[in-house]
C-alpha cells in the first residue's frame, strides 16, 4: 500500500510542477477523505488520472463496491504499476464479478501486453474463471516467436497454483518451450 501512495504522492507532485515540494492539498484531500467523498471524485469531471486512482484504490481496500469499475479500467491501463494497485485492490474489493472481468481482460488477445496483472489477479482470486481463462491465455501464448513470454510464464505458475488437472494438456505443451520448460514441469507435478 505504502508503495502506491508513495508512487501517487510523487504524480500529484509532478502534476503540479514542484515534484520538490509537498503535495498539492487536492492528495492530502483524497488521502483523508471519507468513502462519500472517494466516489463522489470518481465521477467529478477533470479530476487527473493519480487522483481517479488514489479513490479507486482507497475505495477498494475499504471494501466499497463503488470502486469495482474505476479500478477494472485501470486493471487494464497500459502503465503496469497502476494495474499492480487495480489488482491488488480488487482482490482485497471482493466483488463477485471480479473474475470475470479479469478472464476477459486476460483472454482478449488485443490485450495481451497488459494481461500480466489480469492473470495474476485470477490467479489470487481462485474463482471457477481462474483456471479456464489462463489455459485459454496460455494456449494462445505458445505460438513459435509469440513475444508476451513473461504472460505465458504468469499462466504457467498460476495454473500450478491452481492444480487444476485441466491444465495438464497446455501445460505439456509448454515444456517444449526453453523461457516456460522449467515452471511447466513444476506445474505438472501440482496438478491433481
Amino acid at each position: 500500500m505504502n508503495d502506491v501512495l508513495e508512487r501517487l504522492r510523487a504524480e500529484a507532485g509532478r502534476a503540479a510542477e514542484n515534484p520538490s515540494a509537498e503535495p498539492p492539498a487536492e492528495y492530502e484531500e483524497l488521502l483523508a477523505a471519507p468513502p462519500d467523498a472517494l466516489a463522489a471524485s470518481l465521477t467529478s469531471a477533470g479530476l487527473p488520472l493519480w487522483a481517479r486512482e488514489l479513490a479507486a484504490y482507497r475505495l477498494g481496500l475499504a471494501g466499497d463496491a463503488r470502486a469495482f469499475e474505476p479500478l477494472v479500467l485501470l486493471l487494464n491501463h497500459r502503465d503496469p504499476p497502476r494495474c499492480a494497485a487495480a489488482a491488488e485492490a480488487l482482490a482485497v474489493l471482493g466483488d463477485p464479478r471480479t473474475a470475470r472481468a479479469a478472464a476477459a481482460l486476460a483472454t482478449n488477445a488485443l490485450r495481451t501486453a497488459y494481461a500480466l496483472q489480469p492473470v495474476r489477479l485470477l490467479t489470487a482470486l481462485r474463482a471457477p474463471e481462474s483456471a479456464p481463462a489462463l489455459i485459454t491465455t496460455l494456449s494462445r501464448l505458445l505460438a513459435p516467436h509469440d513475444p508476451y513470454w513473461r504472460v505465458a510464464l504468469a499462466c504457467v505458475e498460476g495454473l500450478g497454483a491452481l492444480a487444476d488437472p485441466r491444465a495438464r494438456e497446455v501445460l505439456t505443451r509448454a515444456q517444449s518451450h526453453p523461457r516456460l520448460a522449467v515452471a511447466a514441469t513444476r506445474a505438472l507435478h501440482n496438478l491433481r
